[in-house]
């Protein structure tokens, strides 16, 4: 049954809840600065997010997906219990950080998920290098990035107002957080949901039901947009708090200013066809807008309990899938 090309269409539906998991747990990246500066309340935040998460299905292409797709393990080795267990390990790694409130990476969840079910069937010479480590360092380099716009962002922000009083400074800057959080909503769209189509396509393929040459389908395109689109509205509020307040205060030229430089990374790494973690971008961002006012502002020790959660992502979302496809091997089958 597990070989069988109607076990595909069980597969896409798993995908399809891990896609929808992917905006329910990510829905705090997209959200949690512009609730926490109370531009917009949460339920008007969610649908916000969720319609520009859509929306970038008009504007970028998949190469992101074929980079999951077909550039962390080798396709030729790919079945439906290979599939099957990376998305259990991604689901299960995504469930157990949202209970414990961690803006880990879904991205890198499914990444660990799919190495760690590929090393089960076949060894380490099923795995892509140039893929995992480029998607491996930018674990650091998307942080990072995050981290020196969002300085940057803000130190020209808080000088472009500087001969402003407080209260006009506010208003603009609530204005502008609605088009800052509605770019970062894009870039989220962009760069997560075509991680959910490149494993769907590789199911697909597997099973020769999209031909000889490795592609997308417009179908899988449109309904990964909205199935994390749906994700997203119903949100992720145990994290929205963590990102919103707990790592540093955000008034709305802070927000406007973390929104701002995560989506610049995102939409960049999107682009290029990097499989990037929006949670590690936007943490980053929120890092280095807290610090252009001074280190202090900054909860380090919050922010070391996420990085902890980022590191372990992958080694321990691989070790969950590599246990599920010895389990589904040997005892269900």
């Amino acid at each position: 049954m597990l070989e069988s090309a109607t076990f595909v269409f069980f597969l896409i539906a798993i995908a399809l809840v891990f896609d929808f998991l992917n905006g329910f747990h990510d829905a705090a990246n997209s959200i949690s600065t512009v609730v926490s500066t109370r531009v917009l309340s949460p339920k008007f935040a969610v649908l916000w997010a969720a319609f520009f998460n859509f929306s970038a299905v008009f504007l970028v292409g998949t190469a992101v997906a074929h980079t999951v797709g077909k550039g962390i393990i080798q396709i030729s080795i790919v079945d439906n219990l290979v599939i099957f267990s990376a998305l259990g390990g991604a689901i299960a790694w995504n469930l157990i950080t949202w209970y414990y409130g961690l803006p880990s990476s879904s991205s890198h969840a499914l990444i660990g998920g799919l190495i760690g079910s590929a090393v089960s069937k076949a060894g380490l010479k099923t795995l892509v290098w140039t893929g995992i480590i480029k998607t491996t360092l930018f674990i650091f380099i998307s942080p990072a990035i995050g981290l020196m716009l969002g300085f940057i962002f803000m130190v020209i922000s808080m000088n472009f107002s500087r001969y402003s009083n407080i209260a006009k400074t506010d208003r603009l800057f609530r204005k502008l957080q609605l088009f800052s959080a509605a770019v970062y909503s894009l870039g989220h769209g962009m760069n997560d949901a075509q991680k959910t189509m490149g494993i769907i396509a590789m199911a697909l393929f597997s099973q020769g039901l999209i031909g000889d040459t490795f592609h997308i389908p417009v179908w899988v395109i449109i309904l990964c947009y909205t199935m994390i689109s749906l994700g997203t509205m119903f949100g992720g509020w145990r994290i929205v708090k963590t990102m919103g307040t707990k790592i540093t205060k955000l008034q709305p030229i802070g927000g406007f200013s973390a929104e701002t430089a995560a989506a610049c990374s995102i939409i960049g790494a999107s682009v290029a066809g990097i499989p990037v973690s929006t949670t590690h971008t936007i943490t980053g961002a929120i890092v280095g807008v807290g610090s252009s006012k001074r280190l202090s502002a900054v909860r380090w020790g919050v922010a070391g309990n996420i990085i902890w959660a980022w590191l372990l992502t992958i080694p321990l979302s691989a070790l969950i899938a590599s246990a599920l496809y010895f389990f589904t091997r040997f005892v269900v089958l």
